[in-house]
């Protein structure tokens, strides 16, 4: 291995900085511009969703979610204990509580046979989020969330294009964030898309997004002038952000078949011998079709997840742990979390380990880090 593999490297695929010059060459780089509309359309067409606002960040979308549900203090909000902050902190910034679900031990997902027991008067909504883009029991939670008048937003920021049972993910509930971090399939370095199926929070959805004016109608000719209309904040990203990451998603088929073909090449070079030295490895079930956004092991403990990342990092190749269990956080504990809540997740948060995984991944640098596994766990 001539040179350090990094765990994540941004690579230009296709048009983005063509597009970046033009958006410039237009002087017209706020938000809500062309290329900001490009994208928009060209995910509302892929998924077959009525409307997609981008956004600054998923975060922000989550924030969206949470503003566009009313949510008020007082009121519940179903979250996994294992995933990102952005998720529980978009609701608890409009006063809800957050009760932590914990999640399959194959999947890491929300394990939704847990989820009825849970549901209160005060429950708002659940956040499914599709942990390494491998789908949720949507079926399942979107039925029980029917049953009991509860909205379903789903965090899709790992999982854009991946599929449940042939419908994209991001489709089933009301609504659904994505994240163009840089560390995901597609990106323009930080960004984000609130996906609306239900097209009673259109209206709504712009004008918060615009600042909590109906500035969006006025550009459509359908008022004379903009005012204040509602609460809002400033949620539109960078014409700039949208030229780079249309370039990107122009160019989806060869991103995902480049992804496919890592993801494939470390569950090839690792599943015959991973039983043997005690190692999990992901899990798909039947029906989902992941968009190859991750790959991870889960080590026998602890001491072997910390050593085994040292023990790459020797040999140049940077490898990291993922999310620690929300419910045992400085955060969580004030909303009541203690240890053996969620005991799925204090497990497999010790134990896993995410591998190098980007666009252009060679194989001999592959190879190099499946070598540099085999070499510490046999």
């Amino acid at each position: 291995m001539n040179n350090p593999v990094p765990f994540n490297r941004v690579a230009v695929v296709g048009n983005e900085m063509q597009y970046v010059a033009e958006a410039v060459g237009e002087s017209r780089i706020a938000g809500d511009g062309a290329f900001t509309r490009k994208c928009s359309a060209l995910l509302e067409e892929s998924l077959g969703v009525p409307r997609v606002l981008l956004t600054t960040s998923c975060t922000h979308a989550l924030e969206m979610s949470a503003l566009l549900l009313e949510v008020q203090p007082g009121d519940e909000v179903i979250i996994p204990a294992f995933t990102f902050v952005s998720t529980v902190n978009a609701f608890v910034l409009r006063g809800a509580h957050p009760v932590f679900i914990d999640v399959h031990r194959s999947t890491l997902n929300l394990d939704e046979s847990l989820l009825e027991s849970l549901i209160t008067p005060r429950t708002k909504a659940v956040v499914p989020v599709h942990y390494a883009g491998v789908g949720c029991a949507m079926e399942k939670i979107t039925a029980i969330a029917a049953r009991h008048g509860i909205a379903v937003v789903e965090d899709n920021a790992h999982g854009l294009f991946g599929k449940y049972h042939g419908k994209h993910l991001g489709t089933f509930g009301a609504l659904a964030t994505q994240s163009f971090h840089e560390t995901k399939n597609f990106t323009c370095g930080e960004g984000g898309a609130l996906l609306l199926n239900d097209e009673s929070y259109v209206e709504r959805a712009e004008i918060i997004r615009e600042k909590g004016t109906d500035r969006s109608r006025f550009f459509r000719g359908e008022v004379d002038k903009y005012t204040w209309v509602d609460i809002g904040s400033s949620y539109l990203p960078s014409d700039i952000l949208a030229a780079f990451l249309l370039g990107q998603l122009e160019s989806k088929d060869l991103v995902q078949a480049d992804r496919r073909k890592i993801w494939e090449r470390y569950q090839s070079g690792i599943a015959p011998w991973a039983e043997e030295a005690g190692i999990g490895l992901p899990c798909i079930p039947p029906g989902c079709e992941h968009p190859y956004h991750m790959y991870y092991i889960l080590t026998p403990s602890l001491e072997r997840r910390q050593a085994v990342i040292a023990h790459l990092r020797e040999r140049g190749i940077a490898a990291v742990f993922h999310y620690l269990p929300l419910h045992l956080s400085t955060m969580g504990r004030r909303f009541g979390g203690k240890p053996g809540d969620c005991p799925v997740t204090e497990d497999v948060s010790e134990r896993l380990v995410r591998l190098p995984f980007y666009y252009g991944l060679g194989e001999e640098d592959q190879d190099s880090v499946i070598r540099s596994l085999r070499e510490f766990f046999t």
